[in-house]
């Protein structure tokens, strides 16, 4: 080899190297802005299969399964504030009207307990949102005893499930599989802690699909979905928030109810399809909040018990009876009416209530849907616009509360709902304590300061801002900090300023 073969081949070694360090940036940088979980996982480096092409063996094996799924599936651990018993008055709770903190006076912390499912490798996790429900503090557990303490990012009680987010990466996690492909008779995993027992696998088959056992209720809107897939596998309180996989170890639902009697496994468990969940938690992380699409009718399910209730054959055996449709909504504007019969939605048959509810379930306001519906024994398609509960098709963002961080404790603005439930104009959450000294005085996470009193006199606290600068007005003196616990129970403790 001469030189200049020699000089040529450096220089093309360093352009393929040049190409391949901007395709990797290329790839990382989709991780880091992606707006939706597909991408995430989808350019993610960490937790693939190392055959993409993998097939079931034949003799059912759960084991690849299993190993591949119980890493990502955590321990979930909700921290709420209870109230303890009143006591007497002293001369300061008087004045002030905050109780003094002892062992009687100072609320105690319940704790509920379920899993919840890592989805992406920087941390983000599904639950349901009866797991993480008014809690005050949220702590995850990793299958090798590693946690963390999780921020609630959003949550969807009609569909029950939430979105957690906890500060790490490189995490294993459970890829999204397709709940439609899944048939009934199939094999599946449930996997998580129940009774504390953690990373617990079981094993059953899908008994049903598009199953509604009327446990969600939202009583303002009455825009609960239910359409869960229905399994033998065991699941038990515990399981909540749990993963429901297939044999190549891929998320198609999140296990969120048992059927029983007795508050334990009866033979029957039901859990959210991922049709839904990766729908929810693409809202959730792209804005804070689930855009719902609404078709705007009222519907019933086609049964002799409706045909008896309404006097007339419908002429079918299965699918969704129009019984009202709202003045300006989309379904209006298609033309649909009250005693259509709709037995399609985007092609897919639509037999049930729970069914339709799930397809429409999958959309933002302003998708379209293209309606299978019969009028007098003929079938007709329309395209219909959804819109959201207000009647308009705009997308609605959530404004995350604004935080502020003094001597390592991180505080957060109060929400307004919460706000709302315990009458006060404001006031900053304590979001996490690392700081020895708050700690011994009485400060715990979740608690929210309203007030703080320093030499110069009262101040009230309207949020994590105002309560960073009172703080570091109030610097090297010991000041009196005044609040309420989300139970509702006042209290006070001092703590000096550094």
């Amino acid at each position: 080899m001469n030189k200049g073969q020699f000089f040529l081949g450096i220089i093309v070694a360093s352009m393929i190297g040049g190409i391949i360090a901007l395709a990797g940036a290329s790839y990382l940088s989709k991780q880091n802005s992606a707006t939706n979980f597909t991408d995430k996982q989808n350019t993610s480096l960490v937790n693939w299969l190392s055959d993409d092409k993998f097939i079931v063996p034949e003799g059912i094996n759960f084991v690849a399964s299993a190993e591949q799924v119980t890493p990502a599936v955590v321990h979930v651990k909700s921290s709420v504030t209870v109230a303890q018993q009143q006591r007497g008055m002293d001369p300061l709770e008087e004045l002030f009207g905050f109780r003094q903190p002892d062992r009687r006076g100072a609320p105690r912390q319940g704790q509920s307990s379920g899993s919840g499912v890592i989805i992406s490798e920087d941390g983000y996790i599904v639950t349901n949102n009866h797991v993480i429900e008014n809690a005050t503090k949220v702590d995850i557990s990793l299958s090798d005893n590693t946690r963390y303490t999780a921020r609630v990012i959003g949550t969807d009680p009609t569909t029950d499930l939430a979105l957690l987010k906890v500060e790490a990466k490189g995490l294993p996690y459970v890829k999204f599989g397709d709940s439609d492909q899944v048939k009934v008779g199939e094999w599946v995993l449930a996997v998580g802690n129940p009774f504390d027992l953690t990373s617990t696998v079981t094993a059953g088959i899908i008994s049903a699909k598009a199953r509604n056992i009327g446990i969600l209720r939202d009583l303002e809107n009455n825009l609960q979905i239910e359409s869960f897939l229905q399994t033998d596998a065991v699941v038990n309180p515990g399981n909540s928030g749990g993963a429901l996989v297939n044999l190549k170890g891929e998320l198609i639902g999140i296990n969120t109810a048992i059927a029983s009697r007795t508050g334990t496994f009866n033979g029957y468990a039901f859990a959210v399809p991922t049709s839904i969940v990766k729908k929810v938690m693409d809202d959730l992380l792209e804005y804070g909040t689930v855009q719902r699409g609404i078709l705007g009718v009222t519907i019933r399910n086609v049964n002799p018990e409706l045909e008896e209730q309404l006097n007339k054959t419908l002429g079918v055996s299965r699918g969704v009876y129009v019984s009202g449709v709202n003045d300006g909504s989309g379904g209006a504007e298609a033309g649909l009416k009250e005693g259509d019969i709709i037995v399609g939605i985007d092609g897919v048959e639509t037999e049930s209530v729970a069914r339709l509810q799930e397809m429409v379930a999958r959309k933002r306001p302003g998708d379209k849907v293209e309606v299978a519906y019969l009028r007098n024994g003929k079938e007709t398609k329309v395209k219909a616009t959804l819109k959201n509960i207000s009647g308009d098709t705009k997308i609605i963002r959530k404004e995350l509360p604004k935080r502020a961080t003094f001597e390592g404790i991180i505080f957060e603005d109060v929400k307004d709902d919460l706000k709302n439930r315990l009458s006060i104009s404001g006031g900053a959450s304590i979001i996490s304590i690392n700081n020895e000294e708050w700690r011994k005085s009485g400060a715990k996470v979740g608690f929210i300061i309203t007030s703080v009193i320093g030499s110069d006199g009262r101040y009230r606290i309207s949020g994590a801002e105002d309560l960073n600068n009172v703080l570091a007005d109030n610097k090297g003196e010991e000041v009196v900090i005044l609040g309420v616990y989300p139970s509702g129970q006042e209290y006070y403790f001092e703590v000096k300023i550094k």
